[in-house]
């Protein structure tokens, strides 16, 4: 299945955020990879600025550039506005709402679990991280995965609450309420930038 298999730091540096997790690279060397990344910068360019925006939605959710794409055009499409259609779209990814609930440190370990045949929806095995949810819809550990190291340990660190999900910690399983607003969305991205380069 394709996925981002590069340096993750080095992407991390770039954007300047710690868009795979929490990492000390950023604390060790807060500026750009590459032999001239400590140097002043020209000024970026409007272009410039508006791929760097697609390129770092792309790197947090994990996808690569079709299957952006593809959900792109599939959020122009909706009706109402094509930049929050587009994030609503990323969040309501099976292996994005996995690592929300709490049940995995990571979207990348999300996936994972996912990929592995370690998560239920609607009572049902789905092991297609895309698997794109819509209201109402369950989610649940498999019984026989309840007591993987690696969900046990993400249910002590991840414990914060959206307003979109309800989970059951004690149970490892949730429910997918609704498409969430913009303003429960916390990763720092500015989708009218991707809108724009993408009318070009």
């Amino acid at each position: 299945m394709a996925r981002y298999r590069g340096p993750k730091q080095k992407v991390a540096r770039r954007f300047g955020e710690p868009i795979f997790g929490p990492s000390k690279a950023l604390e060790r060397k807060p500026y750009g990879p590459g032999q001239h990344g400590n140097a002043r910068r020209r000024k970026e360019s409007e272009y410039s600025v508006q791929l760097k925006e697609k390129q770092k939605a792309k790197y947090t959710y994990g996808l690569l550039e079709k299957q952006f794409r593809n959900v792109f055009e599939k959020a122009a499409r909706r009706k109402g506005v094509t930049g929050e259609n587009l994030l609503q779209l990323l969040e309501s990814r099976l292996d994005n709402v996995v690592y929300r609930l709490g049940f995995a440190r990571t979207r990348r370990q999300a996936r994972q679990l996912v990929t592995h045949g370690h998560v239920m929806v609607n009572d049902r095995v789905s092991g297609i991280p895309s698997h794109t949810l819509r209201p109402g819809d369950m989610i649940e550990v498999r019984p026989k995965s309840k007591n993987l190291t690696s969900v046990q340990d993400a249910m002590t660190v991840n414990r914060r609450n959206f307003n979109h999900l309800e989970v059951d910690r004690d149970g490892l399983k949730g429910k997918f309420l609704d498409y969430p607003q913009r303003d429960d969305i916390p990763e720092n991205i500015r989708e009218q930038l991707i809108v724009e380069l993408y009318s070009k």
